[in-house]
Order: C-alpha cells, then sequence, then structure tokens
C-alpha cells in the first residue's frame, strides 16, 4: 500500500510539472499570437510608409521633369514665334516693292519711271527680307526630353523585403591586445551592400572557454559601428579574457551575433596590502596618504568591529588571485619607526610585469619599487639588499635616487610626477620609466633569488597606483635594444 502511494504521489508530481509546463508553453503561444498580431500591424504600417515615401520621390520627379519639358517649349516657342512675326513683316514690306515695281514698268512717263525706279532701288537695298535667316533658330525635335525607365522598373520589379544580414565572423588572427587596447577585426562571408552598421558588444571575464549563461560582469555594447573592424581604448585589464561579440544590422533587420571568442589579456593587477602598511599611511583601495595623526590606527579598530566573511568562504576565494594571499604580516609585523611602507598584495615570481605611480612631487619622501616579502619592518626601502627603488628626497635638498642595499645613484633627469615600473622577474631586470614619456630613468640588474612583491614608501605626501596594465610597446621594445647590453648601475645591484 505505502509503495502504492508513494509511486503515485510521484506520478502525480510529474504531471503537476508537466501540466505547469504546458500552462507555460500556452502563456507563450497566447503571447506570440499577440506578437504576432502587433509585428504584421507595424510590418504593414512600415510598407505603406515607404510606398508612400517611394511615390512621392516618382512625384517630384515627375513634376520636375515635366517643368523642364514646358520650360523648354516656352522658350523655343518664343523663338519661333519671334522668327515668324519678323519673316511676316519682311514678307509683306517685300510684296508692296514687288508692286511698286510692277507698277513702274507700266508707266510711261520716263521723268516719272526714273524717280521711281531710283526709289525701288533704295527701298529694295535697305528691305529685311534680304537680311532675314531663313533658317529656324531652334529646332522642333524634344528627343532629347523622352525618357526611358526600363532599368529603374526592373529595379521595383526587384523590390523585396529586407533579408537578414549574414553573421559576421571575427578574424581570432587579425585582432591585436597591446598598450591596454584591443583592436577586433571581422569579416562577412558574402558581401552586403544592405547593411548599415555593425553592434559590438563585450565583457570580461576569467574564463578561457565558451561565454557562460552567468557572468559576473555584463555586457558592454558599442552600436554604430561603420566599418569592419574597432579599437577599444582606455580599458583596465582586471581579469584574464575579455569575450567579443558582434553582429550587423540593417535599415530595420539585426542579423545573429558572431560566434563569441577570448582575448588573452595579459596584464598585472594588484592591490595594496593595507595589513603592511605603516600606521601612519592611509590606505584607501589603491591610494596612500600619508597621515600624521595615525590614520591606520582607526582603520584597525574599525576593521576588528566590522564583520565580514570568512578567509576561505567561497565569495572570496573565486575572487582571489593564485598569486594574491592574506599578508604575512598582521599587528606587529607592520612598518614602522621611520619605515613609512606598504606592499603589494600580489607576487611576482615570473614573467614581464607593469605598473605606474602618480605621486605628489611636494611630498617629504617618496619611493617606489619592489621588495621581498621578507623586508624588515624597521627597513626602509632602498636601504637594504631586500628592496630596489627610486626615491624621492625633499628634505631640506632635493635629490632624486635609485637605491638599493643603502646605496644611492643620482638620477641625471627631470623629477616626473608618473613613474612606471617594470619588472622582468626571469631576468633579474627592474626599470623604472617616465610614464608619460616611456623614456628609462634608471634600470637595476640583480637576482631575485625569492619573489618579489611591489613596494613604495610615502613621507608627509601621497601616491596612488594603477594596475591592470600591460608592458607598453615601447618599453617592450626599448628593453630589446638593452638587452644584451652591460648595465651602466652594476654597482647598485
Amino acid at each position: 500500500m505505502g509503495d502504492h502511494k508513494e509511486s503515485l504521489r510521484k506520478i502525480s508530481t510529474t504531471l503537476a510539472l508537466k501540466n505547469e509546463e504546458i500552462q507555460n508553453f500556452i502563456c507563450c503561444l497566447k503571447q506570440s499570437l499577440q506578437n504576432l498580431e502587433s509585428n504584421s500591424s507595424h510590418a504593414l504600417e512600415d510598407l505603406d510608409v515607404e510606398f508612400s515615401s517611394l511615390y512621392s520621390v516618382l512625384d517630384e520627379l515627375k513634376e520636375g521633369m515635366v517643368t523642364r519639358i514646358k520650360q523648354e517649349r516656352a522658350s523655343r516657342t518664343y523663338e519661333l514665334q519671334s522668327q515668324l512675326s519678323a519673316c511676316t513683316k519682311a514678307l509683306e514690306s517685300s510684296e508692296e516693292q514687288l508692286e511698286l515695281a510692277n507698277q513702274a514698268l507700266c508707266s510711261s512717263e520716263m521723268d516719272g519711271f526714273n524717280k521711281a525706279a531710283k526709289e525701288i532701288k533704295d527701298s529694295v537695298t535697305m528691305a529685311p527680307a534680304f537680311r532675314l535667316s531663313l533658317k529656324a533658330k531652334v529646332s522642333d525635335n524634344m528627343s532629347h526630353m523622352m525618357v526611358d525607365f526600363t532599368q529603374e522598373r526592373n529595379m521595383l520589379l526587384g523590390l523585396k523585403f529586407l533579408p537578414v544580414p549574414g553573421t559576421p565572423e571575427i578574424q581570432v588572427s587579425e585582432c591585436q591586445v597591446c598598450d591596454n587596447t584591443v583592436t577586433v577585426v571581422w569579416t562577412l562571408l558574402e558581401p552586403d551592400t544592405k547593411i548599415d552598421h555593425y553592434i559590438l558588444e563585450y565583457r570580461r571575464t576569467n574564463h578561457e572557454g565558451p561565454p557562460r549563461i552567468k557572468e559576473e560582469h555584463p555586457w558592454m555594447v558599442v552600436e554604430g559601428i561603420r566599418q569592419t573592424e574597432y579599437t577599444l581604448t582606455g580599458l583596465r585589464f582586471d581579469t584574464r579574457y575579455i569575450t567579443f561579440r558582434v553582429k550587423a544590422c540593417n535599415k530595420a533587420v539585426t542579423g545573429e551575433f558572431s560566434e563569441p571568442i577570448n582575448l588573452e589579456t595579459n596584464a598585472f593587477l594588484f592591490k595594496l596590502d593595507s595589513g603592511t602598511a605603516h600606521q601612519n599611511l592611509r590606505v584607501e583601495e589603491n591610494s596612500v596618504e600619508w597621515d600624521s595623526c595615525g590614520g591606520k590606527i582607526q582603520e584597525i579598530r574599525k576593521e576588528k568591529n566590522r564583520t565580514s566573511s570568512p578567509l576561505h568562504s567561497p565569495a572570496r576565494s573565486a575572487l582571489m588571485s593564485p598569486k594574491r594571499g592574506p599578508s604575512v604580516r598582521g599587528g606587529r609585523d607592520r612598518f614602522t619607526a621611520e619605515s613609512y611602507t606598504v606592499l603589494g598584495d600580489t607576487v611576482i615570481d615570473a614573467g614581464q610585469h607593469y605598473w605606474e605611480v602618480w605621486f605628489d612631487k611636494e611630498s617629504k619622501g617618496f619611493g617606489a619599487g619592489v621588495a621581498l616579502r621578507s623586508l624588515g619592518r624597521f627597513d626602509q626601502l632602498g636601504k637594504s639588499s631586500a628592496s630596489w627603488c627610486v626615491h624621492l628626497n625633499n628634505w631640506l635638498q632635493q635629490s632624486f635616487t635609485a637605491k638599493h642595499n643603502n646605496k644611492a645613484r643620482p638620477l641625471d633627469c627631470a623629477i616626473p610626477d608618473r613613474v612606471g615600473v617594470y619588472c622582468s622577474y626571469d631576468e633579474g631586470i627592474l626599470s623604472f620609466y617616465n610614464a608619460r614619456t616611456k623614456q628609462l630613468i634608471h634600470s637595476f640588474r640583480a637576482k631575485f633569488t625569492q619573489p618579489v612583491v611591489p613596494a613604495f614608501m610615502v613621507w608627509n605626501g601621497s601616491f596612488s597606483v594603477q594596475t591592470g596594465l600591460q608592458v607598453p610597446s615601447m618599453v617592450q621594445s626599448g628593453q630589446r635594444r638593452n638587452s644584451g647590453t652591460s648595465s651602466s648601475n652594476a654597482s647598485l645591484t
């Protein structure tokens, strides 16, 4: 009995679910019927509008052509009538002269004859009949005003509904990713002169394969693209890939999206590790400001009173970089004394990486570079063998130097307000650039025996870091030119 009830209960559940599916499908069909009626009405209205527009164009063309024919007829009529009037008057005058001449010939008086003959001769000499051109000034032929609409008629007979544009295909081999820009190139299998524009959509993702239904980032849309390529600029590569898809549009119809493609966006992304920061450094996102009142103490108290998800919760682990982990420093191990230092939260143990730093040139002290995670809590940046940096000193006398292992080399260049830092871990190269001009400021050559992290210091000033940047092309080119050459700064390495 119990088994039969359970079996019947399962059947009832299945039927209920199936009934719900059928009801939902019925609702969809009813909605489709309503949509079909509405869309058909819109299509008929659009067709009327288009044909009315075509009729208007034809009427306008006809009116213009009729006007030209009437103007041509009026102009020629005037010329022919003027010539006809002149000829009629000349003929009348000539007939009068002829009549006088005949009368003179019939006269028997010699004196009268001579006088009449002389008058007739003088008047005939000046007669308009002998000055007339007996050729029509204008032609009566109007064949140049004839029209032949055979081609246009065939075009009209060939009018059809707009076809759905073909599906574009993104040419992965021609797409480019460099200098934090992405150029996407696509083609159509068959040319289509009806295409008006393209729509490109993209979104960031950490997945290499096909796009998933649920993604962390929404699609971004670029409309009105007239060419078969587009360059996205001002990007921040804070994910591993960017997914792209494109579709073609004509005046009324939109085609299908192309197959999505993923382009890898290699860039170094890190955050400032507030757990390492000196208590006088106030860290907000990727910005730091020196606070003589010990701004970090208040932040620490806030963190203690704030409830947050556990360190190893799914929400945290899903977003955490494999090279980014909880700070090994905390509490008493943070930088202290005169080491106004803060480290990045992501280690560098391979590859080429680049980031930029904006800093206040009025700061009493500022430094940027890399350091080992084991850098001592009292160690100042550049004053131990565990750190390399460029350092600005505005205390008493201004200086701009490259520092490592407590040795400093003055840098003979204008102090920029924005420094680019390039680190090639495998080659043991750490280079600093004017981030605006990409001119080399200084290069260290060293053997990194341990992974390093971005490191910064500031005293009586502020700075901010921009990450998610690719190695700029100019920096890569400069590094290739300098490879194999000895460093002039070997004494600091």
